[in-house]
């Protein structure tokens, strides 16, 4: 559940802070009678993602089991590349997220009636199906069960929330340190996520060395412990791991988390701002 939260809340809060930041904007320009059309576009995304995760959990089933197995690596390899993305973009462009914004507000009511609508769904739809992607590839890496779906139900939940405090002026969040620390977080997630991948990739074939660990620990970590259900659930760790896995994890890891940490530093500005909406996303 730790993970999926930490997913859910980072993920949920970017879409939240989209929303609030649209609703802001519409309220300051004296457009409230477009709110009804953000929110429209803002279910349409919620919808077509929830559609894209149903998706990708029954779309597999009936395959055999090398099929299976190969379409989950694969989606999970798609995940992890688009988390990486995600994590640079925001550190990159939080800084002028608004501004963009408020510029494609302005266009859309300036055209067509229902072009907000596009807007929001667009804005909104990116964040949801890169989060249902990396939830499901998340939930595929530590089981599926029930635990790592309601571990990120709840973190949209707390994210919504969170948007919802922001909106009303209650809350305020140093946005800078909160998406700078999560995505540190996220990089790691992603490195389990990809090793996962690799595993299944190499069980459906495509990938040699299976059965060539890198470790065993299996006698000191037993899966059904609770520390080792703590390690796969929070850090995708396992105990039985191949090299090709553990290359995938130390290739990717090391060098992204080093270049993600030199980028907010060097994108990060001499005085660190906060958020209480109505105001602008503060940058990394």
């Amino acid at each position: 559940m730790t993970a999926n939260f930490l997913i859910g809340l980072r993920e949920g809060l970017e879409a939240s802070l989209i929303v609030v930041l649209l609703m802001a904007y519409l309220i300051k320009t004296g457009r409230r009678n477009l709110i009804p059309r953000l929110w429209i576009g803002v279910g349409i995304a919620i919808a077509i993602s929830f559609g894209f995760g149903a998706l990708l959990t029954f779309g597999p089933r009936g395959l055999t089991f090398e099929a299976q197995e190969a379409i989950g690596g694969g989606l999970s390899i798609v995940a992890v590349a688009l988390v990486t993305w995600m994590v640079f973009w925001m550190a990159r462009t939080a800084r002028s997220l608004g501004g963009e914004l408020r510029s494609q507000v302005d266009k859309a009511a300036d055209g067509a009636a229902w072009g907000l609508v596009l807007v929001a769904a667009l804005a909104v739809g990116r964040e949801g199906l890169e989060t249902a992607l990396f939830i499901w590839a998340a939930a595929q890496a530590t089981g599926e069960t029930t635990l790592p779906l309601l571990g990120a139900l709840l973190g949209l939940v707390a994210a919504a929330g969170l948007g919802y405090l922001l909106h009303r002026g209650v809350l305020k969040v140093n946005l800078g340190r909160f998406f700078t620390w999560t995505g540190v977080g996220l990089i790691v997630i992603a490195g389990g996520v990809l090793a996962y991948g690799v595993h299944d990739l190499q069980e459906a074939g495509i990938l040699p060395g299976l059965h060539n660990l890198a470790f065993d620990v299996s006698a000191a970590i037993p899966p059904s412990s609770w520390y080792g259900t703590v390690l796969k659930g929070t850090l995708n760790f396992s105990p039985a791991t191949t090299w090709l896995e553990a290359a995938a994890w130390l290739l990717y890891v090391v060098p992204v988390l080093y270049l993600y940490i030199r980028a907010n530093r060097s994108a990060r500005p001499k005085a660190t701002s906060t958020i209480s909406a109505p105001a602008v996303v503060a940058q990394p």
